[in-house]
């Protein structure tokens, strides 16, 4: 059995009466890249402060690192790292002061400071900026100076609450560039994101939805549920011209099940008995005279598009009862 270093099971979170996160239960394993994946509001970040024992559980246990998050928060403060939504800087502060301030929080003798302090710039790449104000970086170089203050006492378990939010493309690719080295070298990271290319790049995803867990699972494996490709149809994408009036057009189109824009083309959810020359007679009646289609399997977006419309119609269903 896989190295666990993080272990839920039934976490629950109430405030008065209402329920943030609902009995939710899972593990990490060391060395991997979890993606916590779900909407606005779902409960993401209750987990993370429970899990980091910022929050106290209303039910339910966890463990960060073989540590009992209710009875042994200040042994888990030493072996993880947690950078916020809203990055913890002091703006006023310079880069090089915010890395020493960190240091001196974990109580970090002088040479270890310096030399931990040393090694996260060269990671980091930070190094033309050390005497630059916090509050005058960019979006980007933030992310990198938090990341730096979270990682100086060497944490195990690294939590990174949308890490990626409101920066360029770059910078995105160049963070979880560095996420890869670090689970290379052992450490365990905690990811929560919206953007579905991130959440393709980790080894294993959950998906909360209405403060419930939905599915947790390699991302592969999660394409291949039922839910997302119901027996007895197929996907297809089809590339072409027009595409919002194309788009109109197949949702028209009997047999069709779903069809939303992917990128440059659409993707298609059809029954089985839906053949090419209809799809193609449905494009020419709007002036569509031409037309690339393929078979495709499930990205993750349908994957959570799939269970979060099967949920929502299942908790309309609860409240009309």
């Amino acid at each position: 059995m896989a190295d666990l270093m993080i272990e839920c099971e039934g976490l629950t979170k109430r405030f008065g009466n209402f329920t943030a996160v609902d009995h939710v239960s899972f593990s990490v394993a060391r060395g991997s890249i979890f993606g916590f994946l779900g909407p606005n509001g779902s409960g993401k970040s209750t987990v993370i402060r429970m899990l980091c024992g910022i929050l106290e559980a209303t039910e339910g246990t966890a463990r960060v690192g073989g540590h009992d998050v209710g009875r042994e928060s200040e042994a888990i403060k030493e072996i993880i790292g947690y950078m916020s939504q809203k990055f913890s800087l002091y703006d006023e502060l310079t880069v090089n002061e915010n890395l020493i301030f960190s240091g001196k929080l974990y109580s970090l003798r002088e040479k270890e400071l310096k030399q931990r302090r040393d090694e996260l710039i060269a990671i980091t790449h930070i190094e033309p900026y050390l005497d630059r104000r916090a509050g005058l970086l960019s979006g980007g170089w933030r992310q990198r100076l938090a990341m730096a203050c979270a990682l100086m006492h060497k944490p195990t378990v690294l939590f990174l609450d949308e890490p990626t939010a409101g920066i360029d493309p770059v910078a995105r690719r160049e963070l979880w560039d560095l996420l890869f080295e670090f689970a290379g070298q052992g450490m365990t990271l905690f990811v929560t994101t919206h953007y579905m290319d991130e959440a393709e790049r980790c080894s294993h995803v959950g998906y909360i939805y209405m403060a419930k867990l939905i599915v947790c699972g390699e991302p592969d494996d999660l394409k291949q549920m039922p839910e997302v490709s119901p027996p007895g149809t197929r996907r297809l994408d089809v590339t072409c011209d027009h595409l919002t009036i194309a788009l109109r057009s197949m949702r028209e189109l009997g047999g069709v099940q779903s069809a939303t824009v992917f990128g440059q083309s659409m993707h298609l959810l059809v029954d089985e008995s839906v053949r090419r020359a209809e799809i193609d007679a449905k494009l020419h009646e709007v002036g569509i005279a031409s037309a690339e289609i393929h078979e495709i399997g499930p990205s993750l977006e349908d994957v959570f598009v799939s269970l979060t419309a099967k949920h929502a119609g299942e908790n309309s269903r609860e409240r009309a009862a």
